[in-house]
């Protein structure tokens, strides 16, 4: 069975997001869907708008036929590092090709864009750092270094748009890893990133909706009727995350004081400081980010920075789980024909699959032997996922009490397509 891999967030599933699955099938010839899903800490910095397992019942009612997690390092983390990881899971599992969105469109554009990259890298970063320090916003930049470098009009260079840098890091990844997976890419149909307009065919981005839900506005002709269906359970039970809690839980930790937070990823000098004197006055979230914010980073990276506060990421051990890449594969949910590819792809599977948390423990440790690094940094990066559980649970404001060890408890979605 061909199956081709999507890389994605669902925050929440939406109609340009069945197109972009129906299109992923097409283009590539794939007769399954395998996408690879952030878990409750996103790539923005920002918790998931309805837990994972919802999320990936969106998918699997709207045609997806296998969803697995994204660890929360590889989930919360720079583009790069973001993008190698889910390339990883996705050649792990045995998938054919990748098929991503993009606004170029022009998988030639991008690939040229990322093969500069990796070829001249050290100097393209080199010049964009120079260019930030004289106060110039980072796509901007390196978007300018990348003209200059391959003597093109910048203008032309699509890096300046978000799914476009994403597409190239998925590129690159692909370089790095040698993998043989065959990049696809679609060109995301109406509305921008962050545009809060509708498109024909009532398309509008994850973003627009999400702040249409933000302002008490109706979103159910934007999402296909099973993920509508999904996204009115979890409103009416207030399953949601609530910013006040976040804030509140942020401060909590950031009070801990200035010594803790030089341990955390990212928590770098002089945002330490800068973290305590915002937690004194902030009223709100968004004046806590406001407050912390610096020129030289952008206002994703200081979001990132307060998950990882919020999940007690330390800097050593961040750096090694991003160095390791996933260790182990944790099945969300699929279909009928998902199981299909799963159990036919079993020989061909390089990482563990994870179905039942309760044994988890034992899995890993045959895997890797009880007393290798691999099985260290494996316990380090499920301890991750597990707490980032727990402390979304503590963000959702109609919790129902029931154990915030939620993990241990869901089994894998067994969910037939309804569309």
């Amino acid at each position: 069975m061909r199956a081709v891999g999507l890389i994605t967030e669902y925050n929440p599933f939406h109609n340009g997001h069945l197109h972009h699955l129906r299109a992923s099938r097409e283009t590539s010839g794939a007769e399954v869907a395998v996408a690879v899903m952030s878990g409750h800490f996103l790539q923005r910095g920002e918790p998931a708008l309805l837990d994972k397992w919802r999320r990936a019942e969106m998918a699997l009612r709207c045609g997806v036929d296998v969803v697995i997690e994204l660890p929360f390092p590889f989930a919360c983390a720079s583009a790069p590092h973001f993008a190698r990881g889910a390339v990883q899971c996705l050649e792990a599992l045995g998938v054919d090709s990748l098929c991503f969105g993009s606004e170029s469109g022009d998988l030639g554009a991008l690939q040229g864009c990322a093969r500069l990259l990796e070829e001249r890298g050290e100097l393209v970063a080199e010049r964009t750092a120079t260019l930030l320090r004289q106060g110039m916003h980072y796509a901007a930049a390196r978007s300018q270094v990348c003209a200059e470098l391959s003597d093109c009009d910048a203008s032309t260079l699509p890096l300046h748009q978000p799914n476009n840098i994403l597409g190239i890091e998925y590129l690159r990844a692909l370089r790095s890893t040698d993998s043989a997976m065959q990049p696809f890419t679609i060109s995301r149909l109406g509305a921008g990133y962050h545009d809060v307009v509708v498109a024909p065919g009532n398309i509008a981005s994850a973003s627009g909706i999400r702040k249409r839900l933000a302002a008490g506005e109706p979103v159910d002709d934007l999402l296909p009727t099973p993920a509508a269906e999904v996204m009115a359970g979890a409103r009416a039970g207030r399953l949601y995350p609530d910013e006040d809690l976040l804030h509140r839980l942020l401060l909590a930790q950031i009070f801990r004081g200035r010594d803790y937070l030089q341990t955390l990823y990212q928590v770098e000098s002089g945002i330490d400081a800068r973290l305590t004197d915002a937690a004194a006055t902030s009223r709100d979230w968004k004046e806590l980010v406001d407050a912390v914010k610096v020129r030289q980073f952008t206002r994703t990276r200081i979001q990132r920075t307060l998950m990882y506060i919020l999940n007690d990421v330390r800097a050593d051990l961040m750096d090694g789980l991003l160095a390791s890449g996933p260790l182990y594969l944790r099945l969300l949910g699929s279909s009928p024909r998902g199981r299909a590819f799963l159990g036919a792809a079993r020989k061909r599977r390089r990482l563990p699959m994870v179905t039942n948390l309760s044994r988890i423990y034992s899995q890993l440790k045959r895997t890797y032997g009880p007393h290798s690094e691999d099985y260290r940094l494996a316990m380090a990066m499920l301890e991750l996922d597990l707490r980032a559980t727990r402390n979304y649970s503590l963000l959702m404001p109609g919790w129902s009490g029931v154990s915030r060890d939620r993990d241990f408890f869901e089994a894998p979605l067994d969910i037939e397509p309804s569309i």
